[in-house]
């Protein structure tokens, strides 16, 4: 198969182009420059630098001529912040491209196309009485983005990942634990975190995922991506090990603790007129839940096999603490 893919340069869509070509594909890929220092990209995979948002529907179409599969592995997710509505970002980023990319393909005969979305799509319909799309302009993105995907399940097969949290590292790639690590390092003691937990994946599983959506998908499907379920305590005493202090106290805080202190992230965004992609004083009733998906939802029928989640995580955890004590530049997330 002959896959162009949005992304080859990233975390996952260079981790899905090695699978995809060590599996006999061939891959090519347009991304935004830099290159992070020291990424490892596959030399099989022919790679072009421009901002696709930029590029003509004639110059997109240059790319997908001959291909036979697509995969969008672009766009920005929750951490983004900026000027309210902050859902015409995600729109941006995220949907009006997914729209205009999967129309190309259709026009250019490709026939299998993946798109790499968020599971709280998957929690969006779990847990209808949250009412998150109403509340979260992130989730409800992410809901847009899948309705538009799959009205071109008609024209090509069209898999929509609903990933989850996602432990690996690219090197000069920002992995986004550093809010995380930062939390855990700033509490000297104990470290206070809410009850719950959610599914996680690895870098690797992801790109097994992808490539698996290419070879066995038909129609439009979403696919809940979860392999390792987790508690925050559980996942918490594995960064505590990583960090060097495995004995430290895990202190479970209740949930109207947690909102407070998300209420005065909330009204700080707010003073410097911005919004964030999730209410995040709603989005306690998220965190404070177990959000697990087996992997019989969607891991076993793409093919994810099983990996070292503790090690992945062990990565993460410690590229992050580097970037911290500022002893490696990496670059930041981009949607384009």
């Amino acid at each position: 198969m002959k896959v162009f893919m949005i992304g080859g340069t990233g975390l996952l869509g260079s981790q899905a182009a090695k699978e995809l070509i060590s599996r006999g594909h061939t891959v090519s890929s347009l991304a935004l420059p830099p290159l992070p220092e020291g990424a490892q990209l596959p030399e099989e995979m022919k790679l072009e630098f421009g901002n696709y948002l930029e590029m003509s529907d004639e110059e997109l179409k240059e790319h997908l001529k001959g291909c036979d599969g697509f995969v969008f592995a672009a766009g920005v997710d929750e951490r983004v912040e900026g000027p309210a509505p902050i859902y015409e970002m995600y729109r941006k980023y995220n949907i009006d491209p997914v729209k205009r990319l999967l129309a190309l393909c259709k026009d250019c005969g490709v026939k299998h196309a993946v798109i790499c979305g968020s599971y709280f799509s998957y929690a969006a319909r779990k847990w209808p009485e949250k009412e998150l799309t109403k509340w979260h302009p992130y989730i409800r993105s992410r809901i847009d983005q899948e309705n538009i995907a799959l009205e071109y399940a008609n024209d090509m097969d069209v898999a929509i990942l609903e990933l989850p949290y996602i432990f690996g590292t690219q090197p000069g790639r920002k992995p986004v634990w550093v809010f995380l690590v930062q939390n855990v390092l700033s509490m000297k003691t104990v470290t206070m975190y809410p009850d719950g937990g959610s599914t996680m994946v690895t870098v690797d599983q992801v790109s097994q995922a992808i490539a698996g959506a290419l070879e066995r998908n038909k129609g439009g499907n979403c696919y809940p991506i979860g392999y390792y379920n987790l508690t925050w305590r559980q996942l918490l005493k594995v960064v505590h090990r990583y960090l060097g202090v495995p004995d430290k106290k895990i202190v479970t805080i209740p949930k109207w603790m947690f909102a407070l202190g998300c209420r005065a992230i909330m009204n700080a965004q707010k003073k410097r007129g911005i919004e964030g992609g999730l209410n995040l004083v709603r989005f306690a009733d998220v965190m404070c839940s177990n959000l697990f998906i087996d992997k019989s939802e969607g891991c076993e029928f793409l093919g994810v096999e099983d990996d070292d989640i503790e090690a992945a995580i062990g990565d993460s955890v410690l590229l992050c603490k580097q970037i911290i004590d500022r002893k490696t530049d990496v670059l930041d997330m981009k949607g384009e």
